[in-house]
């Protein structure tokens, strides 16, 4: 397991011990992992995003820290921001993404997220070029989600 992927998880713990919000402290999050505070921004900047369910405050100084609420939105809510967040193209990784992201906030069941998968792989759009191949995706993708809406 990668260090982004321990510190993600370590984060993701303490919102459940703490009701859905947690205040960090950045260098002693960077101390405990024994890394350079930059990834701690890495983690928090790529992983912990409006678009994947959380709202992220920081405040800077000596006495600075971060604080990293988890939204409380139904399925719809969900589902409906991340349709609007999807642009006219997407890639096969980006909906592998989001997929995994619905499942850890329990939007959708393993059932739906291969079904989500399947129908945007590479393999199904094989024969458009990479351009098509990524706007054919997101109508594919957000027409699923429609459904699932």
């Amino acid at each position: 397991m990668r260090i982004s992927d321990v510190i993600e998880n370590f984060i993701k713990e303490m919102l459940d011990e703490d009701d859905n919000s947690t205040i960090i402290q950045r260098n002693d999050l960077a101390e405990h992992f024994n890394c350079v505070p930059s990834q701690i921004n890495y983690v928090i900047s790529t992983r912990f995003t409006p678009v994947q369910g959380y709202y992220v405050e920081s405040q800077r100084g000596g006495g600075g820290y971060i604080k990293i609420r988890r939204a409380n939105v139904t399925r719809s809510d969900y589902l409906m921001h991340t349709i609007n967040s999807v642009g006219d193209k997407i890639t096969a990784k980006e909906v592998e993404i989001f997929v995994k992201n619905f499942l850890d906030n329990e939007i959708i069941d393993s059932k739906e997220a291969n079904l989500l998968k399947s129908a945007t792989s590479d393999n199904v759009l094989s024969t458009l070029s990479k351009n098509t191949k990524d706007e054919i995706r997101a109508k594919i993708f957000k027409n699923m989600l429609i459904t699932l809406v």
